[in-house]
């Protein structure tokens, strides 16, 4: 009964905040991530192991190869299959990531490749059904986090709390995206997390939702730039990520 209270609580906050926006937030989100640009929907940061896919830059791990971050490209394939949509060449032969490298990716994207350009072309068309996984993710969050953090009731609070303020729901769909839960051992930096478990524990319940969101989500993505091993340069994405919680106001 409890999980039927927080899923009709969290419906009926977005049947009234988010509701048949669903496709700005995608909108939104795409922008975040690609510069809505519709050839970076497969990408692949310099100094990472792993392409992204998408448009919440999903990660994909080829095979037998796994990193600190969760992977979440294949669940977005599985949602695609439970929805019964047809996915391209490249999903229906691969199961990981079939590219080995960057350049070996870039290489094919110059080319032409045609299926990569189907690959494109279907992840462009099927923003929605992402932002939908996304928010689905969402709508899981909040029982990881209650089940991990020592203020179960707290960050619950302050969560609901975001979502009934003005643009808090796109606010909480993006950073779960953007930087996961915060559930995971593996995503720290000197015992130190970014996810929206910390931003929401973090938060003031004294002052206003969204400007303590900000505040809090930005603290912790210049201690995670801080902390984090100085061969992976993370200063250099920053002032991007700083930008895009602005968008939260």
């Amino acid at each position: 009964m409890r999980n039927l209270a927080k899923f009709s609580l969290l419906a009926f906050l977005c049947a009234g905040a988010f509701g048949a926006d669903l496709s700005s937030v995608a909108e939104k989100i795409y922008t975040n991530e690609t510069g809505a640009e519709k050839s970076n929907l497969i990408h692949w940061n310099s100094g990472e192991n792993f392409p992204s896919l998408g448009i919440g830059h999903f990660i994909w791990y080829k095979k037998d190869e796994k990193d600190k971050f969760e992977e979440s490209f294949p669940n977005l394939v599985k949602f695609y299959k439970i929805r019964g949509v047809k996915l391209p060449k490249i999903l229906r032969l691969h199961s990981h990531a079939p590219w080995q490298s960057k350049t070996a990716l870039d290489t094919l994207k110059k080319s032409g490749d045609a299926d990569l350009i189907e690959l494109e072309n279907f992840l462009y068309q099927t923003k929605n059904l992402q932002v939908e996984f996304i928010y689905e993710r969402l709508q899981n969050s909040l029982e990881k986090m209650q089940n991990l953090s020592n203020k179960k009731e707290y960050i619950k609070s302050q969560f609901y709390r975001v979502a009934s303020s003005p643009n808090g729901l796109y606010a909480l769909i993006d950073y779960v995206n953007f930087k996961g839960e915060g559930v995971k051992e593996s995503e720290r930096y000197r015992g130190d997390g970014w996810g929206l478990m910390q931003v929401l524990e973090c938060m003031s319940a004294q002052k206003e939702a969204m400007s303590e969101f900000r505040r809090c989500a930005k603290s912790l993505l210049e201690r995670r730039v801080a902390n984090a091993p100085t061969n992976r340069d993370e200063a250099r994405w920053l002032a991007g990520w700083l930008k895009r919680c602005d968008t939260y106001r």
